[in-house]
């Protein structure tokens, strides 16, 4: 239920609106200028302990809007600096409540355009961050050709003014098929960033270029991970920001002047993604939402603000089945890779079971009949000669009866160009470029804002649930379409928009009328972690990455991406690794969302005992996972570090896992600088090994405690890893 507590016209106020004067001024104060001869802008987004009694002033607005025959006030290549945004007036402000969400809206106006825009903040209780987004809408006599819009820009500024950005450092991820979540940690002032210009020596005009990070098509983390942090290491001030969508976005840093840095996060462009919307008169056109979270004490707690607001944001969509986190036995990765039968599954799901397992996902091959599958599939039949003497559904209820509840992996947003269904379907249940079916690697693409792919996809899902009771599939997605669709749409970018939304639309659809279901979110990998997805969704695949010994980065960097509790890192033992290699792989998925492979049924009971004690630890620990937040002993996780660690913190505990690549005796120590007393009684500290337990350790690693850092030391002579709790007692 929403409660309306203010709403004030423009007449009624000075030259602030000052958000967070009730319960949300505990963690986080919003100041906008609303002054007459000025768009409104963010005069101060921080922790109300760290606002200073004279704001900063930047010139940023908060909303850019570019249109055609409307482009800069002051020309550069960045989106900044818009006519229409410079043109912008406030006109009143609303504040509601929404349940946990305390809601600011801000409607401007355009007097030349007759554009109406209106910007929406709103912020979970207890949380120092806000979800954004700006509507658009056309109150004029003429056509406006809309090019870009800002969800959320800003100033980033600190207690100390904008001068500082020479101590500004940014992070931000890249990502790759089998290499997501590398961050990395870059200073502003730098060769390759925004430089010193000496700007007011040259007639007061602000920067032209800026850092820009930019996804294309529909793998919104395939090459850049949408999101990333700004922070004054001086000062400590950071800002963790999140774009939340499903397809084509932008962000980027440009300096105005005096110093101004600006953090700017948009959906589609024209320049970027030939995203071109004209609006009619009574039009309006809504942006992709986008976060930005706050914190006084550096980039990690920013990223654990952002972390609990993540939860906020699953939370509102939450079903009671959403709190659990089960174990999942997948039968893909180093193990049957697509080529599930029954022969080889059962023996599998029984040693599943035995392990400790509570769900069993039979991935891709099960709808094969031909070997050659690939650019065949579409109708999702299960195979007759995969599974004979009983079918499919002899195999789905063997796993029932192993104690464990039925997946199966699904790809449904494909249709191959050899499928039947390829000619039964119109050309219009299709992404298209000049009337021809957009095609990739031999699939073309679904576009589902056409009633007949949404009606094939709901057909498929709701007759493999009926058929055989299924609790959970794994969505899969490995192609991407591109810049769009031009069929039925003013300009690719804008179909491909349309069809993102019509992608969330379906899954909302399908989850409504499942609630059993568990859906994992998967994209060759995790080519599409983002939460327009992870706000639904219950887990998200980290990586396609088979060699255990690559993983521990990309597993380690996750928490910066989504919660702890979505991160299905896979853990796949196998019966000729050594112990050690056994160790390795099953810690990987510990602190996260455990992830289970491996061709557990050919395991000695004595192998087998380690992969169940790993179960039996993390299932002991998740509740406290989904309630962590992540820490970084050793720094931002790079790809060819040595020794890789990642932490979660809760109240009363630190779990750690931390992994030694070496193949040397080596020792470092872990920097937890909280837990060294320095501003209260030093807690009272006690390290211990939780995985593997005595009886399964191989040895060769010592633990030593000292306020403020645990110094860890391996004796083995091959990569090995641990997990390990410390005891803070509040």
């Amino acid at each position: 239920m929403t409660d309306t507590l203010t709403t004030r016209p423009a007449g009624d106020l000075g030259r602030t609106v000052r958000w967070g004067d009730d319960a949300l001024a505990v963690v986080l104060s919003v100041v906008l200028s609303v002054d007459a001869d000025g768009p409104v802008r963010v005069l101060w987004f921080g922790e109300p302990a760290q606002q200073p009694e004279a704001l900063p002033a930047p010139v940023q607005p908060l909303v850019e809007v570019f249109a055609v025959g409307h482009g800069h006030h002051s020309h550069n290549l960045r989106y900044t600096a818009s006519a229409v945004g410079t043109r912008l007036r406030y006109a009143h402000h609303t504040e509601t409540v929404d349940g946990p969400w305390s809601v600011l809206t801000v409607e401007q106006h355009d007097p030349e355009t007759g554009l109406v825009v209106t910007s929406t903040l709103r912020s979970a209780a207890g949380v120092a961050g806000v979800q954004s987004w700006t509507e658009v809408r056309n109150d004029g006599a003429s056509p406006i050709t809309l090019q870009a819009v800002s969800s959320f820009t800003a100033a980033f500024t600190t207690a100390d003014g904008p001068e500082a950005i020479t101590d500004v450092d940014v992070i931000s991820g890249w990502s790759e098929w089998l290499g997501e979540n590398r961050f990395a940690r870059t200073p502003l002032r730098s060769q390759g960033g925004l430089v010193e210009l000496d700007l007011a020596a040259h007639q007061a005009q602000d920067a032209r270029s800026r850092i820009a990070i930019t996804s294309q098509g529909t793998w919104s983390s395939g090459e850049r991970m949408p999101c990333g942090v700004v922070e004054n290491r001086a000062t400590g001030t950071a800002w963790a920001w999140q774009v939340e969508h499903n397809g084509a976005w932008h962000a980027e840093l440009g300096e105005r002047l005096h110093g101004e840095l600006v953090l700017g996060l948009l959906g589609p462009t024209d320049i970027q993604h030939q995203w071109v919307l004209p609006l009619a008169p009574g039009e309006t056109f809504r942006s992709i939402p986008v976060s930005v979270c706050v914190a006084a004490g550096g980039w990690e707690r920013a990223v654990g603000v952002l972390t609990a607001h993540r939860r906020a944001l699953r939370t509102e969509r939450a079903r009671p089945i959403d709190t659990d986190l089960p174990v999942i036995f997948n039968d893909y990765m180093n193990t049957l890779m697509g080529d599930p039968t029954t022969a080889k599954l059962l023996p599998l799901i029984d040693a599943a079971a035995a392990a400790g397992a509570e769900y069993f996902c039979i991935d891709a091959g099960w709808y094969d009949d031909g070997g050659d599958w690939w650019d065949s599939v579409g109708q999702w039949q299960p195979s007759t000669g995969r599974f004979p003497d009983g079918g499919l559904g002899r195999v789905i209820d063997h796993i029932r009866a192993a104690g464990m509840v039925p997946g199966l992996w699904l790809e449904p947003e494909v249709i191959g160009v050899r499928s039947l269904l390829a000619d039964s379907l119109p050309d219009e249940a299709f992404l298209q470029r000049h009337g021809t079916r957009v095609v990739e690697q031999q699939r073309y693409h679904l576009d589902l804002r056409h009633p007949a792919a949404r009606a094939h996809l709901d057909e498929v899902v709701d007759r493999l649930v009926a058929d055989f009771g299924l609790g959970y599939f794994k969505l899969d997605y490995n192609i991407t379409p591109g810049q769009g669709t031009d069929h039925d749409a003013p300009s690719p970018g804008v179909g491909l928009l349309d069809h993102n939304r019509a992608h969330l639309d379906w899954l909302d659809g399908v989850l409504a009328r499942h609630p059993q279901l568990l859906i994992e979110n998967c994209a060759s990998g995790a080519q599409r972690a983002d939460y327009s997805l992870l706000s639904r969704l219950h887990l998200q695949s980290t990586s396609d990455q088979q060699n255990l010994l690559l993983y521990p980065p990309i597993a380690a960097a996750a928490p910066l991406s989504m919660v702890p509790e979505q991160a299905a890192n896979w853990a796949y033992p196998q019966p000729d690794m050594t112990p050690e290699q056994a160790v390795f792989t099953l810690c990987t998925g510990m602190l996260g969302r455990l992830y289970l492979a491996g061709h557990l049924d050919t395991m000695s009971p004595e192998q087998l005992a380690v992969v169940s004690e790993a179960l039996t630890v993390h299932r002991s620990i998740r509740e406290d996972l989904a309630r962590a937040v992540p820490v970084w002993p050793l720094g931002l996780p790079q790809w060819d570090d040595r020794w890789v660690a990642m932490g979660m913190r809760t109240a009363d505990a630190t779990y750690l896992t931390v992994w030694h690549r070496g193949t040397e005796a080596e020792q470092i120590d872990l920097s937890l600088p909280e837990l060294a007393g320095t501003d209260a009684p030093t807690p009272d500290v006690t390290v211990e090994q939780i995985f593997p337990g005595p009886s399964t350790d191989p040895g060769g690693w010592t633990l030593e405690w000292t306020p403020g850092a645990l110094r860890v030391a391996t004796t083995t002579a091959a990569p090995s890893a641990r997990v390990i709790r410390l005891h803070h007692p509040t």
